[in-house]
């Protein structure tokens, strides 16, 4: 098989930078409008913190179901083909966000509601699992040797606009409309959007070439029943020590992304607003950083700049929570304290991290082996 063109190889880069903002647009978009919509439309009790907790019990659905979408599309992605697994994924991504968007109210089908809620958010779980390693591996066996760790680092730049996404829509919808407006309808419109992005990505996969890997190995894997459990029995430490990364960057990433925001605004006393405005600047930071540091793991090396931002990300965290501490009247200083750890450094970790699992194991079990580091150990890493 020849080496895809240029234009293909942009192609499939933007296929799979799309399928990752989707993952990470629902990502937020879900956990902000669980504590304050599904609580309340799909989870009506007398007591609000049991809605709540209610409501963020589909959130963590979604987290629990993603391991079995990566044991699933990540084996037939490996005996059938990437291709195919990623337009599979994306079909149902589609089609759960917007029954999500469309699923009645508890006051007008009971108890349907909460339980349609749920078998969707347990769908998108499903199509998720499967989803980031076949985006990741699109692109780096698509790319040529000499560059696999930049382009398999470009799927990774959805984090940022995931976040830069959500934020957006959520905020301009929350300037236009009354709360009254955005309860009864308009958070309907932030999930059903995301489906464009979803049919605008199916359409774009549906015209890519399989990767040159995967046709390459063919034969091989014809032979291989069980992926994942040929990974596990010729990788068991090369999967013991891929997990481990995965929780650097899972725990950095709540660590940095997550909790920063309720320290500033609970502990700090910082505007909700001016703080998550914090976040998404270093987001956008790390949008640019993740490019860079994946040409740079092309020259300098995948395991050394991800070595080296691990053992940062320790060093860094408690100076950081400091400046916040002491300094959150700043907000420039606020701004700089977190962008350095999350969008810089941060940033190097989950830049290099897609091509270093991705390298780590032969085409015929790659898929499965990638899917189950990254999906299981979320469960751990970043949903608890």
């Amino acid at each position: 098989m020849t080496q895809p063109s240029k234009k293909e190889i942009r192609k499939v880069v933007w296929a799979s930078l799309l399928g990752a903002t989707i993952e990470w647009y629902d990502f937020f978009l879900y956990g902000v409008v669980a504590g304050i919509v599904f609580n309340k439309l799909f989870f009506p009790t007398s007591d609000p913190y049991i809605g709540t907790l209610l409501a963020y019990t589909t959130f963590a659905i979604g987290y629990l179901a993603r391991p079995f979408g990566g044991f699933i599309f990540g084996h037939f992605g490996d005996k059938i083909g990437r291709k195919s697994m990623l337009i599979m994924t994306m079909l149902i991504m589609g089609l759960a966000t917007i029954g999500i968007g469309l699923v009645p109210t508890y006051a007008s089908i009971g108890i349907a509601a909460p339980i349609l809620l749920q078998t969707f958010r347990l769908l998108q779980g499903l199509g998720l699992g499967g989803e980031w390693g076949g985006a990741v591996l699109m692109s780096f066996e698509s790319a040529p040797a000499h560059k696999r760790a930049f382009y398999a680092s470009l799927p990774q730049v959805g984090l940022s606009l995931g976040l830069l996404l959500a934020s957006g829509v959520i905020g301009l919808l929350s300037f236009f409309l009354s709360d009254e407006a955005f309860l009864a309808w308009g958070w309907r419109v932030a999930f059903i959007l995301s489906a464009i992005l979803v049919g605008v990505g199916a359409y774009i996969r549906i015209s890519v070439q399989e990767t040159q890997d995967f046709s390459s190995a063919k034969k091989k894997t014809e032979q291989v029943k069980y992926p994942i459990l040929a990974a596990f029995k010729h990788y068991p430490r090369t999967l013991t020590a891929c997990v481990g990364a995965r929780f650097v960057e899972g725990i950095a990433f709540n660590v940095f992304g997550v909790f920063s925001l309720t320290y500033l605004t609970n502990s700090c006393g910082l505007d909700k607003t001016v703080s998550l405005f914090v976040i998404v600047g270093a987001a956008a930071v790390m949008a640019v950083a993740i490019p860079f540091w994946g040409m740079r793991a092309d020259t300098w090396g995948r395991a050394r700049i991800f070595g080296i931002a691990a053992i940062l990300l320790g060093i860094t965290a408690y100076p950081t929570f400091w400046v916040l501490h002491n300094f959150s009247h700043n907000v420039l200083l606020v701004f700089l304290a977190i962008s350095l750890p999350f969008g810089i450094i941060y940033g190097a970790a989950y830049a290099t991290m897609s091509s270093l699992f991705s390298g780590s194991f032969e085409p015929t079990v790659r898929y499965s082996a990638v899917s189950f580091i990254y999906q299981f150990s979320g469960i751990f890493a970043s949903g608890l």
